[in-house]
């Protein structure tokens, strides 16, 4: 008797398995799914996409090179996922960091990639493109990097005026950037943290956000103001960067929320 029910236990296991697999992908990363899968979710109701652009650049000897990128897969892939109707695209790590020759900026540090205004634009102009045929009615640009912002709100604006009989429009969202350039900075403040050391780069600040999202790109040994930082991080948290986290995901997302009100507004006036 006990071994008839083992063996019936194994069946049933064996016949949920299958189901298990077919369930739903998980992931709100473009990266991780299969076209059928995008297209699914897409007709499904998940029709905002979200564009993270990062950059490669120094980040003062304790922080990696790679801070924006992953900075901003992460606090977008959280942004989607309170959002409930997005997607995240594949972060852009290639953007304008300064001139070459001179070497300008973060230029002048070992590992910084740079690359035209122009290049830029052109290339989130053409996935904005690319996501608009596939099914998205709601592009969403989210910079990580303050170099860029203006490039991303004229991208938005030439496509929004081309795109303008339709109901599909592209979003530069500036609170992102916003709120963890001025918003995270004024938090540290009225906490008590100097200027000087929450810093405007790779400081308590932005030293923090990445100790909450990825501290594997956090040198903890080097936490000194160094050449290349602006700021202090040596008391930097990831208690810290849990409150800038909480804070840019929040307005983030209500900023999104308010741009697609208004796009299907405009659909509907018209």
């Amino acid at each position: 008797m006990r071994a008839r029910n083992a063996l019936l236990l194994l069946c049933v296991l064996f016949a949920v398995a299958p189901a298990a697999r077919a369930a739903a992908p998980a992931s709100v990363f473009i990266e991780d799914l299969t076209w059928t899968e995008l297209r699914d979710l897409i007709a499904a109701g998940k029709t905002i996409v979200i564009i993270p652009i990062g950059g490669t650049e120094q980040n003062g000897p304790h922080m990696a090179l790679g801070k924006h990128n992953v900075r901003v897969k992460l606090l977008a892939g959280k942004i989607a996922a309170a959002l409930g109707s997005a997607l995240v695209a594949p972060v852009l790590p290639y953007v304008p960091e300064g001139r070459l020759d001179p070497p300008t900026g973060h230029m002048r540090f070992a590992g910084t990639i740079t690359v035209p205004d122009d290049a830029l634009e052109k290339i989130i102009e053409y996935a904005a493109r690319s996501f608009k045929l596939h099914g998205f009615r709601d592009i969403v640009f989210l910079g990580d990097h303050g170099s860029y912002q203006k490039n991303e709100a004229a991208v938005a604006q030439r496509l929004n005026r081309e795109w303008n009989a339709s109901s599909v429009r592209a979003h530069a969202i500036p609170e992102y950037y916003q709120q963890s350039a001025h918003g995270f900075a004024k938090l540290l403040g009225d906490q008590g943290y100097p200027v000087s050391e929450v810093g405007t780069h790779a400081g308590l600040a932005d030293t923090s956000l990445m100790m909450a999202l990825d501290p594997s790109l956090v040198r903890s040994d080097r936490l000194k103001p160094g050449e290349g930082s602006n700021g202090d991080p040596s008391r930097s948290s990831a208690a810290l960067g849990k409150l800038g986290v909480d804070l840019i995901v929040a307005n983030t997302v209500e900023a999104i929320k308010a741009a697609v009100v208004r796009r299907a507004t405009e659909r509907f006036i018209r």
